[in-house]
């Protein structure tokens, strides 16, 4: 484990590699505890690099068994090694050959980083560094080479071997033992590479693709669970599909192949060719999986392969360029999602985990620019500022150029960068190219850490028939810096409607562009008071503010023909109630009652017509949300009471109408199951108005989450009921989960799910139900998604518990970040990032959650992922 204290790595201290790699020529004999890799690299200098600079290769964790140079074996006198490096100091001037032989212990890889074995199938994980723990390598993203890797094992143990590429070769390797031979002809960084060998079943089709490339595509699975890869498979498709259609991208190699192993730190692998898994994401059946890891499945099976163009063909030329791979790719799966479901309700769920994960990290010590300046641990920068902001501002380019002017940006990307490692200048460049237009103020948007704000006032002039809008925008701790580029999508909504007559010369396409600190917008023709529908489709990452009354939010509701502002208008008014409830300890019975009139009449309209939709409409923001709007001296339990306090309200106002959706919304018995929008939708719905009704009557709600338990044929049903009874303490609750146990005692994925519904209970006894937990045999610390669900869930998802006065939480959270940081820091640093708002807290919470911070200081030895985590923490 890498415990030395950490050098900072700057962009502006990035300089080209001083050698360069042609092909790389792997030979990896697998063994439990001890397999042997034979890398015959063919090395040149870099013309860009430093003439007779030393050749020095990233290290980690490895037992150098031999190094030849130029058929040469080298001495130990003529090379240094440390723990992190091999170093020849005196390198060939021309291009010369290095083999190296290295030995790995992949049974005791708890990193879970390099090659390591899971659930007995060898593995591999590389990105971002963790090549140089399977050979010495210059471990860097713009080194990129032609790989070709035979791989040997003992036929019993692994008949399945996979790597990059091409299959080139079988056969047998003496007695017992059998070999493969794959080939990648595209050229890709070490952060690629990829094998697989183990026991495991299949399924397969072919695909054919725009080019006329027949392709074999694969999802392989762990035994006996192949029934459970069709979706995945079938997504595979689809996205192939699609990235042709959408990006005019089709696939370059003959086969492709998706393997889903259980013990993984992320949550995918975009290996070329060979994508790894995390197999949440690939199994799937309606008796297991949720309608929720459908739709993820869908989704991150789109996204690793969307990175075989942004992320593979073009690479990224160092780390600080990751959201050109990530955020990009980010914005093509959310695109795919949007054309294979419900664009509508999908851009709610984009913006409602933006919000819920990106616009904290903004606000708190761990925020950054989506393109840093500096990092001390790289892993710890994917980061959802990384991802989801970054794709935010792929989608503001978009906005800005139009449909037609982005997808020709983006085919002059392709064109001009692939087959290398690009920059953010590379991407935005194509832009400029194609559009014409000087983006170089819209580049600030990568450089600028913190969520912008948007002030606005508005005034209507009834003799003039004008609406004027004043724009101001800010950025929290950069007063002085020059504005950002913020599309405003807009319209203007009248008691009756759209007012389509209204007109501005400063808008196209309903796009108002700020570009100053501040502007003013002023529309003509408007014959009536408005309420201004601004940011539609959250058309830029920021914080609107802006005096809007419950009256006009509601107009909204009823009457924007934007989907997203309707959403957000009524989240808008409830927010506005949880806000004043937590302050005041009392939610307004007068607002709760004109929310809940509203919602009744918007059940009434449209609740059977678009389910998906209504479901979002009735669900209250989070108490994590609340809190972040109040960003101050939060008391988790006052907010928590007044969330309570209001869904109380609402399904008592509501409760006939939620009892007749349930009604009109079950499924008739025999009805084969389908994952899709509208059936989801329908279930969505469904399970939302139990939750509601069980907040005004826990009594009576438990009798139908029992009774829907017992009827479920979807895991949807089954868990949606064991939610709502989860939240009501007594027997019914202990029996449903020990029933629930019993009956997935051999399903690791749906226990999981167990495990996180008691994670987020909110009752003082959680902390000490999951130490219980922590015993129990469906938990284990060795396995990242075990750990996520128990001990993730409650930091991130239990503001009550884990903020508790007493520290209890901070103390349980923290022991787990410190029981895990010697085996797996990766999930360990990931485990501390729940302590990102202590600062927030009231004065006793943030005196608890600092002194849980400071014992995980005060311990000897700490890795470089908790390390700065920590520092990063605390400073903040």
């Amino acid at each position: 484990m890498r415990t030395e204290t950490p050098i900072p790595i700057r962009l502006e201290d990035y300089r080209p590699s001083d050698y360069l790699i042609g092909t790389v020529a792997l030979d990896v004999a697998l063994h439990p505890s001890a397999t042997t890799v034979r890398a015959e690299l063919t090395l040149h200098p870099n013309p860009a690099g430093r003439p007779g600079a030393p050749l020095v290769l990233d290290g980690e964790d490895l037992t150098l068994v031999g190094l030849v140079l130029d058929g040469q074996p080298l001495p130990p006198e003529a090379y240094s090694l440390t723990p992190s490096s091999l170093t020849l100091p005196h390198p060939p001037a021309g291009p010369f050959t290095l083999s190296i032989a290295t030995r790995v212990d992949p049974t005791a890889n708890t990193k879970l980083m390099g090659l390591y074995r899971s659930n007995g199938v060898y593995c591999t994980q590389c990105e971002a560094d963790g090549f140089r723990r399977i050979t010495y390598f210059l471990d860097r993203p713009d080194v990129m080479a032609v790989y070709t890797t035979r791989i040997e094992a003992d036929r019993d143990e692994a008949p399945v071997l996979l790597g990059n590429g091409n299959p080139v070769e079988r056969g047998e390797a003496g007695p017992g033992r059998h070999f493969a031979i794959w080939h990648d002809p595209h050229p890709k960084p070490a952060y690629l590479f990829a094998l697989v060998g183990g026991r495991l079943d299949l399924v397969r089709r072919p695909f054919t693709t725009s080019e006329g490339r027949i392709v074999e595509l694969a999802v392989y699975v762990e035994p006996g669970k192949a029934d459970r890869a069709d979706y995945a498979l079938d997504a595979v498709a689809r996205s192939m599909a699609w990235d042709e259609t959408a990006f005019g991208r089709a696939y370059d190699l003959d086969v492709f192949n998706v393997v889903a192993v259980s013990d993984f730190n992320m949550g995918a692998m975009e290996n070329k060719g060979l994508n790894i898994f995390n197999d949440r994401y690939v199994l799937a059946s309606p008796e297991t999986a949720t309608d929720a890891d459908y739709a993820a499945i869908e989704a991150i099976i789109a996204h690793e392969y969307f990175h075989n163009w942004t992320g593979n063909r073009i690479t990224c030329r160092d780390w600080f360029q990751l959201c050109l791979k990530e955020g990009l790719t980010v914005f093509r799966d959310q695109e795919f999602s949007s054309d294979m479901r419900s664009r509508a309700v999908h851009r709610i769920g984009e913006v409602r985990t933006l919000r819920a994960r990106q616009f904290p990290e903004d606000a708190g010590p761990l925020a950054h620019p989506v393109r840093p300046r500096q990092y001390t641990e790289i892993n710890n920068f994917y980061t959802a500022t990384v991802y989801e902001k970054g794709a935010e501002i792929v989608r503001m380019l978009r906005t800005l150029l139009g449909a037609q002017a982005f997808r020709a940006g983006m085919d002059r990307y392709f064109t001009d960068n692939d087959g290398t490692a690009a920059t953010v200048e590379d991407f935005l460049a194509a832009f400029a190219a194609t559009s014409g237009r000087d983006l170089s103020a819209f580049a600030r948007w990568y450089e600028r850490p913190g969520t912008p704000r948007v002030a606005v006032q508005a005034h209507y002039d009834p003799q003039a028939r004008t609406y004027r809008l004043d724009f101001r925008q800010s950025l929290p701790g950069a007063s002085d810096s020059p504005p950002l580029v913020i599309p405003i999508r807009l319209g203007l909504v009248g008691p009756d409607g759209p007012l389509v007559a209204a007109r501005s010369d400063r808008m196209e396409d309903g796009v108002f562009v700020l570009e100053r600190h501040t502007d003013t917008l002023v529309v003509t023709n408007v014959g009536e008071r408005p309420v201004p529908s601004l940011f539609r489709g959250f058309s830029a990452p920021v914080r609107v503010e802006i005096e809007m009354t419950d009256a006009d939010s509601l107009t909204l509701l009823r009457h924007d023909p934007d989907a997203f502002n309707r959403w957000q208008a009524a989240q808008g008014v409830a927010m506005r109630l949880l806000v004043q409830g937590s302050r005041s300890g009392t939610v307004s019975d007068a607002g709760a009652e004109g929310l809940g009139t509203a919602l009744a009449a918007f059940l009434d309209a449209e609740a059977l017509s678009d389910p998906a939709f209504a479901a979002l409409i009735l669900a209250l923001p989070s108490e994590a949300d609340v809190a972040n709007e109040i960003a101050a001296d939060i008391d988790p339990d006052a907010i928590h009471r007044a969330r309570h306090a209001l869904r109380r309200h609402l399904g008592a106002c509501l409760r006939d109408r939620l009892a007749g959706l349930r009604e009109a919304l079950a499924e008739p018995a025999g009805m084969p199951f389908s994952p899709d929008s509208a059936a989801a939708g329908r279930r969505a719905l469904r399970n939302a108005a139990l939750d509601l009704m069980s907040a005004a009557d826990p009594e009576a709600a438990t009798g139908l989450a029992l009774a829907q338990m017992e009827a479920a044929t979807t895991m949807t049903d089954r868990l949606a009921a064991l939610a709502v009874l989860a939240q009501v303490s007594g027997p019914a609750r202990e029996d449903a989960l020990a029933r629930f146990a019993t009956d997935y005692r051999s399903e690791p994925l749906v226990l999981d799910k167990w495990l996180a519904i008691q994670a987020t209970i909110p009752d003082e006894g959680t902390p000490e139900r999951i130490r219980r937990l922590q015993g129990h045999p469906a938990f284990t610390m060795t396995n990242p998604n075990r750990v996520r669900s128990l001990i993730g869930s409650f930091g991130m998802a239990n503001p009550t518990q884990f903020n508790r006065p007493d520290g209890t939480g901070y103390a349980l959270v923290a022991d787990a970040v410190l029981a895990l940081d010697s085996t797996n820091p990766q999930v360990a640093a990931r485990l501390l990032t729940a302590f990102g708002s202590w600062r927030m807290m009231e004065p006793e919470r943030r005196d608890r959650a600092k002194a849980a911070l400071t014992k995980i200081q005060g311990v000897a030895g700490l890795s470089r992922d908790v390390s700065d985590i920590l520092q990063r923490t605390l400073a903040g």
